[in-house]
């Protein structure tokens, strides 16, 4: 038995999304055998770009009845039957959260007309519910309400079952271990299945190739699942905007994260939001004060102009500024680690050798800032952080002249490398930009020891 399914919804995300209105056909294969069609009071406003989509408006659902109930109907409609819809985990997860709202739980086996139709009649332009009523020559009325659309989407299920290979497809799809009912409507099984289980960047291609999401992973395959798994709003458009996935590997995760951010700025996705969004990152930075005395100080990277080093969050420049005042034996007042005091008293920190208290001289305690600045200015000037590559035989490089990230490459273990314009014929220049400063100085700290001195040769 199947229960043919369509809801109309106040459109607010899926976890906010609530029903107002509901159909449901019972089919056991030949015809239909019950139905149940209702208005549903959502107890919420509806917005007015649904009520003309819809047509429902809030005096139609004002007396309906709400989710609790009719819950129980369709609880019992549903029972011990396979759940149909057209972009099926849409419906479904509404009313599963629905449900879950009441405290109930809902499982039931699901099937999608949209990949099935894909399977069955391949090759049209496109699979949403009107255009397959038009090209099947499928009734279809009372468009973009639950009964209209409900009842045509029985229709189109009856020649679904009744296609060449229909038998095969459906046990294919009802497979307890088979992904169909959790991939994107619009994107062929083969895409997904085509996916490594490898490092690198993965790019979300809309029916038109268009890219218009960018993520990186350390297992792709297994990260792109996480996408179909995901019930936010923003995961749901996505995963329904989806017809096709790239990806690149890239052997390492730094390699990667270069990949993304490059790959994020150059095609500016719809769906991606991190490297997008206003920069919240912090920075180190010196200045000198009307005394003469030099500071160190932290404040929004926006807000720097001369940054010393760069950091993700507040937490983590602090606690190198700590590292930097305590290993020169700098004073936490004017490494603004302690403010509001006339001398410093640090809870952990006690290296101060008295320029808060005109116990050092000034020019011996900037000596002593200069030198700590130089050495994280200098620290990683002309290097080449080395990385696994894309397979056994193989390395990645990034490479930082002069301070500055120049790009990443990938080169074979046994190829001789004595010059930095050795390098040249495996580079892939990027443009340096707070994202890729970010990445790299995280990863230089996370991890000193991959790097490796290179000629000092100017590209």
């Amino acid at each position: 038995m199947y229960s043919i399914i369509d809801i109309e919804t106040t459109g607010n995300g899926i976890m906010g999304n609530k029903i107002t209105e509901i159909s449901i056909f019972n089919f056991d294969g030949e015809e239909i055998v019950d139905e149940f069609t209702s208005l549903v009071n959502p107890e919420c406003e509806i917005p007015h770009f649904i009520t003309g989509l819809t047509g429902i408006d809030d005096s139609m659902v004002r007396n309906a009845p709400k989710w609790h109930e009719i819950g129980a109907k369709v609880l019992e409609m549903t029972q011990d039957t396979i759940f149909v819809a057209h972009s099926v985990n849409f419906d479904y997860n509404v009313i599963k959260n629905e449900f879950k709202d009441l405290g109930i739980p809902y499982i039931r086996k699901k099937l999608c007309t949209v990949r099935l139709s894909r399977k069955l009649i391949p090759g049209l332009n496109s699979y949403s519910l009107g255009k397959l009523c038009t090209a099947l020559n499928i009734p279809l009325t009372d468009r973009h309400r639950a009964r209209g659309d409900a009842h045509a989407t029985v229709l189109l299920f009856k020649k679904l079952m009744i296609a060449e290979g229909a038998d095969s497809v459906f046990q294919t799809f009802l497979n307890s271990r088979s992904q169909e009912a959790t991939l994107p409507p619009g994107l062929p099984k083969e895409v997904f299945e085509k996916l490594p289980n490898a490092t690198g960047v993965y790019y979300f291609k809309d029916e038109n190739g268009s890219i218009i999401y960018i993520g990186k992973a350390i297992d792709i395959k297994k990260r792109v699942l996480g996408h179909f798994y995901n019930k936010s709003n923003k995961e749901n458009l996505l995963c329904k905007a989806t017809h096709d996935i790239d990806y690149e590997l890239s052997g390492s995760e730094l390699i990667a994260l270069l990949m993304e951010s490059d790959a994020i700025k150059q095609h500016y996705p719809k769906y991606n939001s991190s490297q997008k969004r206003n920069s919240q990152e912090f920075a180190i930075f010196s200045y000198e004060d009307r005394n003469g005395i030099l500071h160190l100080a932290y404040n929004n990277l926006k807000m720097v102009t001369d940054p010393i080093c760069t950091f993700n969050n507040i937490t983590e420049c602090r606690s190198f500024l700590e590292e930097m005042c305590e290993s020169s034996l700098l004073c936490p007042k004017f490494c603004h680690l302690q403010e509001n005091t006339e001398s410093c008293s640090h809870y952990s920190l006690s290296s101060c050798e008295g320029i808060c208290r005109e116990k050092e001289p000034l020019s011996a305690y900037n000596v002593k800032v200069k030198r700590a600045i130089e050495v994280v200015k200098n620290k990683n000037q002309d290097i080449m952080i080395i990385e696994k590559g894309r397979q056994f035989n193989e390395e990645a490089f990034v490479l930082i002249t002069a301070g500055q990230y120049r790009g990443f490459g990938f080169i074979e273990k046994n190829q001789q490398i004595t010059t930095l314009e050795d390098l040249e014929n495996f580079l892939e220049r990027k443009k340096e930009n707070i994202d890729t400063i970010r990445i790299i100085s995280w990863y230089l700290r996370k991890f000193p020891r991959k790097t490796a001195p290179i000629p000092h040769t100017t590209l």
